[in-house]
């Protein structure tokens, strides 16, 4: 038999046993799946769509000057980008990416023994960028990509 109790800053909730809890989270479970297998099936698809040739030379400002998209990769196979939102006119960087960015120190050493760069890149002038993170304590690779379209 279930009992409804309510909770402070809830609504009135059901209390069952642990079997019945347990059927119930079975059938929310199914439920569940059914977005995480469309989910990746969609990720198969979008790998498998055809790639683009950039035939445009993008250079972006870099701590050691200008850098096009191709030295980003710094002689490894795959590139990661992180879009920082950093607009020109603005002081600092966005609290949420500043967030993440708090955790990107440590992946250098891991993506590069797996053949893969990292660059954070955002659109405010490099000596905004060089500033903020010096002020932020951040030391992993961040350009401008002012210059670009």
């Amino acid at each position: 038999m279930a009992k409804l109790r309510a909770g402070k800053g809830t609504e009135k909730h059901r209390i069952v046993s642990h079997k019945a809890w347990i059927e119930a989270r079975r059938k929310f479970l199914a439920k569940e799946k059914k977005p995480t297998r469309l989910r990746d099936q969609l990720s198969r698809q979008r790998r498998a769509l055809p790639w683009e040739k950039v035939e445009k030379q993008y250079v972006f400002d870099g701590p050691k000057g200008p850098e096009t998209l191709s030295e980003l990769f710094d002689g490894r196979s795959q590139l990661i980008v992180y879009h920082f939102m950093f607009a020109p006119e603005w002081n600092e960087g966005c609290k949420h990416c500043s967030f993440w960015a708090d955790n990107f120190d440590g992946l250098g050493v891991y993506l590069n023994h797996r053949d893969v760069s990292f660059v954070a890149i955002s659109r405010a002038p490099l000596e905004k960028l060089e500033g903020f993170r010096k002020r932020m304590g951040w030391s992993f690779k961040w350009v401008s990509s002012g210059q670009n379209d």
